[in-house]
């Protein structure tokens, strides 16, 4: 029996228009899939709909993949592959398998020699990387920052080391309820002449990408409570 293809759907960053960041070929591949992995439920339904799903969405099988689920339960998300049906994969927002646990599924099933096929949709990592002016040779994703502010700090110094001495750009997010107490520790903690940009709401009617050093940002005022942000040094 032909094994089938577990496809990586991207998801919209935000509330914005499904045929601004996301191809037709993916509404396509949508329309031929039944059985979906996905981080949420609720959200996974709500974006197939805006998406152009014509299907009854009631007909569609959903395996939720988060930070509940235990390990024992992916086999049974990735059996469906291995009978030869195909099986999308839908982050809460951005692209699967980034800062995402549908990376584990995707480990499954490259051990199991399941064709896996990524799908072109947005990633605010490097759209915020293509808009920052920072070195796109060289860069590092650091994911979340730890949540202590006395570890917070003592990361944000290394990555600031890092960004000096090897010339590579730094990435990192936060959850969006602190990501005013981390700008904070930034000015705080990092050199006048570092640069950091400001990558806000990306792909929205209110996105703002603003590369300054910490000198300038520091007279400058901007409030990014609960806004989705990704934070660069260079």
């Amino acid at each position: 029996m032909n094994q089938g293809t577990l496809y990586l759907i991207p998801v919209t960053l935000g509330d914005t228009n499904t045929n601004q960041v996301i191809p037709e070929h993916n509404n396509m591949i949508i329309n031929q899939i039944d059985i979906y992995i996905v981080e949420n439920i609720k959200t996974a339904r709500r974006f197939l709909k805006k998406a152009g799903l014509i299907k009854a969405i009631d007909e569609l099988t959903f395996y939720e993949l988060n930070k509940r689920t235990h390990e024992s339960e992916i086999p049974k998300f990735i059996k469906p592959l291995l009978e030869g049906k195909n099986v999308g994969i839908l982050s809460e927002a951005g692209c699967p398998g980034v800062a995402d646990p549908g990376a584990e599924a995707i480990a499954v099933a490259q051990q199991k020699n399941i064709k896996v096929v990524p799908l072109v949709g947005p990633s605010s990592i490097l759209l915020a990387l293509m808009a920052s002016g920072f070195n796109g040779q060289s860069f590092c994703f650091n994911g979340y920052l730890p949540k202590d502010q006395k570890d917070r700090v003592r990361k944000l110094r290394d990555l600031e080391r890092t960004v000096k001495t090897k010339n590579q750009t730094q990435l990192f997010i936060e959850t969006p309820f602190r990501n005013n107490h981390v700008f904070e520790d930034v000015l705080k903690n990092c050199f006048d002449s570092t640069k950091l940009c400001i990558a806000v709401d990306i792909t929205l009617p209110t996105e703002k990408i603003t590369t300054k050093t910490i000198d300038e940002w520091k007279k400058t005022k901007i409030d990014l409570h609960k806004r989705p942000c990704m934070f660069l040094l260079g």
